[in-house]
């Protein structure tokens, strides 16, 4: 049996790949069992990957909304667009959970040319320029003339003394971040010039996924119980992260939920934040 991705290419079903997904998903694996055996009948030849999710997605939500929650992850990232701009408030927010300083859209004057900074972070004395590259596609991956601007950049920036946080500083390295993927030239050159690049599933074992997972930093577009229009309110009120809904649950008072669905919400919140995933 095929899968359709979302690019059109076909590529041979993997049953054990659906496995770990499900399983990631926080899923016991007699959960994992029953949702693939419920899944199952409906698989076909040339069935799309958007399909293959969406028949998961169901079927984990009838265990769990948080299992659904989290297994909607990359589906989230995508819903921080349409241009990205709370994706960059999104990975401000993960240097922020990780003892940095950080904030969005700052322009600075390089050597040569003025560079916009979608994020800057700060964190013992070493000044950080992130450069975030948001994808809508499914299947996106950014290519190797990414990372080499991304090279010149910080290169033009390097040497010079910048005022953040109240402090007279230089910046001392930058990250590349993205919520697609890298190609392997992408790769190569990163290790070869040695930059720091962050991407759904690279570097392997501290990947966007994984860090998400291990620590609970979910976006709030994760959560199943919202719709469009209630996202969109949420993170106009700058609640990007669902541990900012359990700190500040009164703003769902703010977008008009009702008390019942606001219940049903906050629980779902809290399974996703108090029942961290482990990896190998």
């Amino acid at each position: 049996m095929q899968v359709k991705k979302y690019s059109g290419e076909l590529v041979p079903f993997d049953e054990a790949a659906l496995r770990r997904s499900l399983t990631r998903s926080g899923a016991s694996e007699q959960e994992v069992n029953l949702v693939y055996e419920n899944i199952k009948g409906s698989l076909y030849d040339g069935i799309s990957t958007k399909e293959l999710y969406e028949l998961a997605f169901t079927s984990l939500r009838g265990k769990k909304d948080s299992y659904a929650a989290r297994y909607s992850l990359k589906k989230a990232l995508r819903e921080l667009g349409p241009e990205g701009f709370y994706f960059e408030k999104w990975i401000a927010r993960l240097f922020q959970e990780d003892g940095f300083q950080a904030v969005t859209g700052q322009t600075v004057q390089g050597h040569a040319v003025s560079h916009e900074l979608d994020v800057v972070a700060l964190k013992d004395g070493k000044l950080f320029a992130v450069e975030c590259k948001f994808r809508n596609d499914a299947d996106a991956k950014v290519s190797v003339t990414t990372p080499m601007y991304y090279k010149s950049r910080k290169e033009d920036i390097l040497g010079i003394n910048y005022t953040f946080f109240g402090q007279n500083l230089q910046f001392s390295d930058g990250w590349l971040v993205t919520n697609a993927y890298f190609t392997t030239d992408s790769i190569a050159f990163a290790n070869h010039y040695k930059l720091n690049m962050l991407s759904w599933n690279y570097p392997e074992g501290k990947c966007l996924k994984t860090r998400v997972d291990n620590n609970g930093e979910y976006p709030v577009t994760c959560l199943t119980n919202l719709s469009s229009q209630d996202k969109a309110m949420l993170l106009k009120n700058q609640i990007i992260l669902v541990k900012d809904l359990l700190k500040k649950p009164e703003v769902l008072n703010t977008i008009q939920l009702p008390k019942d669905k606001q219940e049903v919400l906050l629980k779902e919140a809290k399974e996703l934040i108090d029942s961290p995933l482990s990896h190998e």
